[in-house]
């Protein structure tokens, strides 16, 4: 039986790294996406700065570990084999769960994850054991085998992180860009000294002082002189560091703003590593513990079994080898380098906070106008109380630079440095301060919340985008409570599972996770080089008629080539009755349609963007757009009807109508395949060329129309068919219509003789 046990052991290990390598593909955003959004230093830096972070967070995190030990539930209420039940049921929970949400691209808590994980498994093997015959106890019982005060401190303190991250995020966002204002740059040395005076002693003191405490390597007479003297550190720091800054300006005329952010990087990710580690390594070195004990004959004087030694050993103070730590930090470090799946999940954080417009990933729901609604009464009611004077300074500072219309809007960062440090200052003392009290808060909500908290002061949410952004930190604050929720029960389920299931279960069930995992591996790889084929429509930023007809060029083959593909894609599946096809075909002209709107929506920047006397590119610009858009809709109404028509199993188009569509997609594709080369290549002499054949195509669908009006007077027996074939025919027309408006447009609109004007990127200036 002991070697079971062995075997259990080897393959929490394997999970645990396992867990390492999701966990940091996970939480990688929390410290790197300040840094990344405000472009301050390259990415290679900043990867490097955070590397030597983790491993330094990591060797110091051992106090951490205790949480999963003892700080969930009561290890000497729990015999050994129902203690390593509870351990294999988190971690392979843990794991499955944080690569269902990685594979998607949502960031979660891993430490929510690991606390309700934790909690779950062991309420469902202690309500087993309490409802066991001849146990004598009830459900009320149940408080015994919980450490109930601890369990509430954790989960309170992630809750209350939350209000807090972001009230004081926006607080000292507020006060720092009163101070510095968005033209800091131009501010006299001694402000930036002090800013960063201030911001390294905060990050310094809470990350290395008082994460010194649960270091192991540091002695015991070191740590004793640092707790004694906290507040003369704290002054003697602020004078050096601040003194130090100031040199580094004056003299080195270097960006003091970009070596808070690497600091804070740094920081950020040394504060990362000390609290989340026990989220991924947490049960294994639990259940390595619990191992050691039962199998030390010491420990075990009786040797007792499995299932009769109580794990009251693991209520006591127990420090985690360095070895392990720093191997775990070794692979999160590698993870960090290597996994595809930590580049997927900045996007979320970054655009909520950014501080110009963007395209929102979230829709409005009532309560995010209503919260918008009250914040701006409230907000005006405090404002009236203000004096004028007051009113005008804060507007003033809080008056953005101009950006010059050279600089295109994807070059932009997505917010400055001085928020890009305030972010990284106050999630990494957050998370220090909360990890020197050894309570595991969640990182995921601390830097997601401070980031919302700083762009609110920041003036980031404006009319324009703020319904937009507060529906989406409550769609990210509604994911993580699901999780808390799925974790749960999940956890519970699994413990359930091992407990009357045993070794067949254990073995069936890491059987079932290994396939998960290498499906969703698969599912992802496809997916990346999906992203990476795919073509997409890109805004014009050219800056007259010329320039945005040679730049658009490539849209318009794009579009083309993609609507060739959806319209032989219907026609196919409808002489299939193909469900799966039809489906893919409505996906993916959805998705080109919303690619046309998000052009449209882009058309307020590029109509700023426009030399003074160029009206008619923008004129040429917005009717282009009209005619995708016109083509896009007819193109989602045939992708539509013949999803519709299978999917209701209406009767299958008859051999005739088949024949016919067929034929009239063979001369589209033929049309369409044209028209993508002479974009392609952007040869629009060959324009004409096509125009030419007008009449032609025109023709090849009247055609059609008419046979399907004869066969309706004397044959037709199907109205759905006939009331099918007729909208397709009659679309295409629609969509032929639109196509050689867009021809005839560029062909009126385009002169070789020209050199189109174009806007310099930044690399060009």
């Amino acid at each position: 039986m002991d070697n079971f046990y062995s075997y259990m052991l080897i393959a929490l290990a394997i999970l645990a790294i396992a867990d390492l390598v999701v966990g940091v593909s996970n939480d990688a955003v929390n410290f790197l996406n300040s840094a990344i959004g405000s472009k301050a230093v390259s990415f290679r830096t900043l990867m490097i700065v955070a590397s030597i972070g983790i491993a330094f967070g990591a060797v110091s995190s051992s106090g951490m570990m205790e949480i999963a030990r003892k700080g969930i539930f009561v290890p000497g209420e729990f015999m050994f084999d129902e203690i390593m039940i509870i351990f294999m049921a988190v971690m392979i929970t843990d794991i499955l769960l944080l690569d269902f949400f990685n594979t998607l691209g949502l960031p979660t808590s891993t430490t929510v994850s690991i606390v309700f994980e934790l909690l779950g498994a062991s309420v469902c093997i202690a309500i087993l054991k309490i409802t066991a015959d001849g146990s004598g106890q009830t459900l009320l019982d149940l408080g015994n085998y919980i450490n109930n005060e601890k369990a509430i401190e954790i989960i309170l303190g992630i809750l209350l992180s939350v209000f807090v991250a972001f009230t004081i995020g926006a607080l000292i966002q507020f006060v720092s860009r009163l101070l510095l204002s968005f033209n800091f740059n131009n501010k006299p040395k001694f402000y930036g000294a002090i800013f960063s005076g201030f911001a390294t002693t905060s990050i310094l003191y809470f990350i290395l002082i008082k994460g010194i405490k649960n270091a192991t390597f540091m002695s015991a007479d070191f740590k004793t002189l640092i707790a004694t003297n906290n507040f003369a550190l704290l002054g003697i720091s602020f004078l050096v560091l601040t003194g130090l800054s100031f040199i580094v300006v004056s003299f080195f005329k270097t960006n003091i703003y970009k070596i808070i952010i690497v600091i804070g990087t740094f920081a950020l990710a040394v504060a990362f590593a000390g609290n989340d580690l026990v989220n991924f390594i947490g049960p294994t070195t639990g259940a390595y513990q619990a191992f050691l004990d039962f199998s030390n004959p010491a420990v075990n004087t009786l040797g007792l079994s499995a299932s009769e030694f109580s794990m009251e050993s693991l209520g006591q103070k127990i420090y985690t080898p360095t070895y392990i730590l720093l191997a775990a930090g070794v692979i999160m470090v590698l993870t960090l380098w290597f996994s595809s799946k930590a580049k997927a999940v900045v996007k979320t954080s970054v655009d909520l906070s950014r501080q110009d417009d963007v395209n929102e990933r979230f829709q409005p729901n009532f309560l995010s106008r209503n919260i918008v609604r009250f914040s701006i009464g409230a907000s005006e009611s405090f404002n009236n109380l203000l004096p004028v004077p007051l009113k005008q300074y804060i507007d003033k500072q809080f008056k953005h630079t101009r950006i010059p219309p050279s600089v295109k809007t994807k070059d932009l960062p997505a917010f400055d440095l001085v928020r890009a440090s305030v972010n990284l200052m106050v999630a990494s003392v957050l998370i220090s301060i909360a990890t020197s009290m050894k309570l595991p808060l969640s990182t995921t909500y601390v830097t997601f919340m401070v980031a919302m908290g700083t762009s609110l002061a920041d003036r980031a949410w404006g009319s324009e985008s703020a319904v937009y952004r507060v529906a989406g930190v409550l769609n990210v604050i509604g994911g993580w409570f699901f999780t808390a929720l799925s974790a749960f029960v999940a956890a519970a389920v699994m413990a359930l599972i091992l407990f009357y299931g045993g070794a067949y279960a254990l073995i069936a069930l890491l059987i079932f996770t290994v396939i998960v995992l290498f499906k969703n591996y698969l599912i992802h790889r496809k997916q990346s080089k999906e992203q990476k084929v795919e073509d997409k429509l890109e805004k014009a930023e050219s800056s007259s008629t010329q320039g945005v007809i040679m730049e658009s060029a490539k849209n318009i083959a794009n579009v083309i080539k993609r609507g060739n593909k959806v319209y032989t894609g219907a026609v196919n599946g409808l002489a299939t009755h193909n469900l799966k096809l039809l489906k893919k075909n409505k996906n993916q002209i959805e998705k080109l349609s919303n690619e046309i709107e998000d052009l449209r929506d882009n058309i307020y920047y590029f109509i700023k963007n426009l030399e003074d006397p160029s009206v008619n590119a923008s004129n040429f610009y917005i009717s282009i757009l009209s005619y995708l858009q016109d083509m896009a809709q007819s193109l989602t109404y045939i992708s539509n009807a013949s999803f519709k028509h299978v999917n209701n199993n209406h009767k299958k188009l008859k051999f005739t109508q088949i024949k016919e569509l067929k034929d009239l997609d063979t001369h589209l594709e033929q049309l369409f395949n044209t028209t993508k080369i002479a974009f392609d290549s952007s040869s629009f002499e060959q324009i004409g060329f096509i125009l030419n054949e007008k009449k032609k195509i025109f023709d090849v669908v009247t055609d059609k129309i008419q046979k399907q009006v004869e066969r309706t007077r004397s044959e037709e027996s199907s109205p759905k068919n006939t009331t099918l074939y007729f909208s397709l025919l009659l679309e295409t027309k629609d969509l032929l219509k639109a196509t050689m408006s867009l021809l005839e447009e560029y062909h009126n609109a385009h002169d070789a003789s020209v050199i189109p004007a174009q806007v310099p990127g930044p690399e060009e200036e």
